[in-house]
């Protein structure tokens, strides 16, 4: 897997460093205070999902506080649409610089208004604790739309991989809002208005004739594939599922492609408005497209969908 190994190389590196060499900096440390001033002079505010401890969370470590990141559209220009952006990761880290900030960037100079999810991840964050984290993002999101300059029924996802599993998830399966809530947010509901799920990683809680999944494979103990068999969003699609995209690609061996045509096979037969495009070269974890000269023009295919979709022009009053 692409970010295990990419760990394990760099742990590698740390341990291949002489002590003096390891403990030496290389640069002063960075200013948090002007850092937080720069981020905000670009418009970027990270948001706390829940303002104490989340569900489920076992501690108050940055590694089990999800959070959504506003990245905002040149002023003038936003047109009324939000997005959640699910980065990958196998559930095991995220993959922000390739498939969160890049992705999001895309999508405001396009005037949508885009949120990156950093949900939780890892040994203590086993499913469901991420779609836990992907529905809250979405409550938020709308709970905030006047805040945001957003409109309530235009909010979609984005997910790679993984986060194409916890996009397919959430938006299988949303939930309606709690008027009664005490908790604001708990009143808006998690419902997603259009979905895009990039190499989704839709079969990986699959349990094989061997008895072992892809999902138990990467986290790689103390986990039992019986019990994350049920984590499988093709099974779950209604005719209430949104308008979707799908991309994905032949060469694909991490995530086989089969995986996301069963689940475009099961929005056709639900009547469910959906695009795929498969293309024949490029594995796993392409974002978007970088510079391949083929792989690079799905983001132009994206386009024309969300302007087929009305979502890159301003609702009528």
């Amino acid at each position: 897997m692409k970010i295990s190994t990419g760990i394990i190389a760099f742990l590698a590196g740390l341990a291949a460093m002489s002590p003096a060499a390891a403990q030496t900096p290389v640069s002063p440390a960075p200013d948090a205070q002007l850092a937080a001033s720069r981020a905000s002079a670009m418009g970027l505010t990270t948001y706390r999902l829940w303002p104490g401890r989340a569900p489920m969370a076992t501690s108050d470590s940055l590694f089990e506080v999800p959070t959504l990141t506003i990245f905002r559209p040149q002023p003038g220009t936003d047109n009324g649409t939000a997005v959640i952006v699910a980065p990958g990761g196998a559930y095991m880290g995220l993959a922000t610089m390739l498939e969160g900030r890049p992705v999001a960037d895309w999508f405001t100079s396009r005037g949508i208004t885009a949120f990156v999810l950093t949900y939780r991840t890892g040994p203590k964050a086993r499913l469901p604790i991420p779609l836990l984290d992907g529905e809250r993002a979405v409550r938020y999101v709308r709970a905030n739309a006047a805040r945001f300059r957003v409109q309530p029924d235009r909010i979609g996802m984005i997910g790679f991989s993984a986060g194409g599993h916890l996009t397919a998830s959430v938006a299988a399966e949303p939930k309606a809002g709690k008027p009664d809530a005490e908790d604001p947010i708990e009143r808006a509901g998690s419902e997603v208005n259009f979905a895009v799920l990039a190499y989704p990683w839709l079969e990986g809680m699959t349990v094989g004739k061997d008895g072992k999944s892809q999902y138990c494979d990467f986290a790689l103990k103390d986990c039992n594939p019986k019990d994350y068999a049920g984590f499988r969003p093709v099974t779950k699609v209604t005719a209430k599922f949104p308008p979707t995209f799908i991309y994905h690609t032949t060469e694909d061996s991490l995530v086989r492609p089969e995986g996301s045509i069963a689940f475009y096979q099961a929005l056709v037969a639900k009547a469910v408005p959906v695009e795929m495009h498969i293309f024949a070269k490029g594995q796993h974890g392409t974002g978007l497209g970088g510079a391949d000269p083929a792989l690079s023009r799905w983001p132009e295919l994206l386009d024309g969908w969300l302007r087929g979709q009305g979502l890159l022009t301003r609702p009528k009053p």
